[in-house]
């Protein structure tokens, strides 16, 4: 993929990205040090952050582009789906691994 920005333009959208997220990591740990001790609605509401972020990040992947129903009916999705429902009884990450790429694998395979 080409552009037409020179290369100090990319590099210093690079330089202001690494800034900005290093900032924002800085002002909780900043915060963090200040507050003597963090509420416990805000503890119970982090313990979900991964989880959310997880899901954020995986979600569009099984997200159809269309909305028919045969669009829902995808290898991905029931691959995805049998890997929720591992999560869901085993609580164990190789299980969920494990029952997501054999429920691709399957679905590929059948559909």
């Amino acid at each position: 993929m080409t552009t037409t920005y020179g290369p100090l333009s990319i590099w210093a959208v690079i330089v202001a990205g690494g800034l900005a997220t290093f900032a924002i990591r800085l002002s909780f740990i900043h915060l963090f040090g200040r507050v003597d001790e963090v509420p416990p609605w805000l503890e119970r509401a982090l313990v979900y952050v991964p989880a959310a972020v997880l899901a954020a990040l995986v979600a569009p992947s099984f997200a159809p582009a269309s909305a028919t129903v045969s669009a829902v009916l995808t290898p991905e999705l029931l691959g995805g789906l049998a890997a929720v429902l591992a999560a869901w009884y085993t609580e164990d990450v190789l299980w969920t691994v494990a029952a997501g790429m054999a429920g691709l694998h399957l679905a590929r395979f059948l559909l």
